[in-house]
């Protein structure tokens, strides 16, 4: 039952081209908004929810998504969330929620799961 703690299971679209950094070290960094959508009907009419989820990915799985994944594209990734804080150039400070990336799957594609 461990294993079942802080993990987040997505599906959804690539909602703009995955950004990469390379630093000094030889590690890679690559991110990624993606939409989630739910639908409900209210009153007989057809809603539909989009969420939308920060993504990061290290290493191996950020060079996959660097070299296969683009805006629109259909994906399934497994992670954990994570957060952190960061203060602007005006002093400002911000926090942000992303998700770590584990695993992601190509969906719709011949590309198989990628761990």
């Amino acid at each position: 039952m461990s294993n079942l703690r802080n993990q987040v299971q997505l599906i959804g679209n690539v909602g703009n081209a995955p950004e990469s950094r390379n630093f000094e070290s030889g590690k890679k960094v690559c991110s990624f908004s993606l939409a989630t959508n739910e639908f409900y009907h209210k009153e007989g009419e057809k809603i539909q929810q989009t969420d939308w989820h920060n993504v990061v990915a290290w290493g191996k799985q950020a060079e996959l998504i660097e070299k296969y994944v683009d805006k629109g594209k259909e994906v399934a990734i497994r992670g954990k969330l994570t957060s952190r804080s960061y203060e602007t150039q005006s002093g400002e400070k911000r926090y942000v929620t992303e998700v770590l990336v584990d695993e992601i799957l190509f969906l719709g594609s011949k590309e198989n799961t990628v761990e």
